[in-house]
């Protein structure tokens, strides 16, 4: 059955857990790709858009946009890169740092929702086991490049 391949169910648990966050996020201005934009500019840091076209997983273009209705909005800055003045770094803006902990509150009530009535051990596994899928497919796409080397 289709519907309960593996696939299929993190795709629809996903799916489920973004369409929570973005009703409940709305009320602060974010979207699920903007705040995942600010969730990697808060552990990386001021990033070029082309890095965050990378950990996003869209096109340089789409990103683009993405940072310029959110500079619109106030909650990034572009800034000149010290290093190379042809690149400008995205910088979360004042708005963004106090509206942190605000979506995260949001994001912490929908994974308790998520994983309510599955006990400590049970969602240790499903982290666990997550990780490892991570870490599994992460290798193979390693591998897949490295081959891709060899048959040039």
């Amino acid at each position: 059955m289709p519907h309960q391949s593996l696939g299929f169910l993190m795709h629809d648990a996903t799916r489920l857990i973004r369409r929570r966050f973005e009703g409940k996020a709305n009320e602060l201005g974010l979207t699920t790709a903007q705040w995942r934009l600010l969730v990697y500019l808060k552990r990386e840091g001021p990033l070029p858009q082309a890095r965050l076209a990378e950990l996003l997983e869209i096109e340089p273009i789409s990103v683009s946009r993405l940072v310029d209705r959110m500079e619109e909005a106030d909650w990034v800055l572009r800034k000149p890169d010290p290093t190379d003045r042809r690149v400008k770094l995205i910088h979360p803006s004042a708005k963004a740092r106090n509206a942190f902990e605000d979506a995260r509150e949001i994001a912490d009530e929908i994974y308790a929702k998520a994983l309510a009535g599955l006990t400590e051990e049970t969602v240790e596994q499903v982290m666990t086991t997550l990780r490892h899928i991570i870490q599994n497919l992460s290798e193979e796409s390693s591998l897949e490049v490295s081959e891709a080397k060899y048959d040039e």
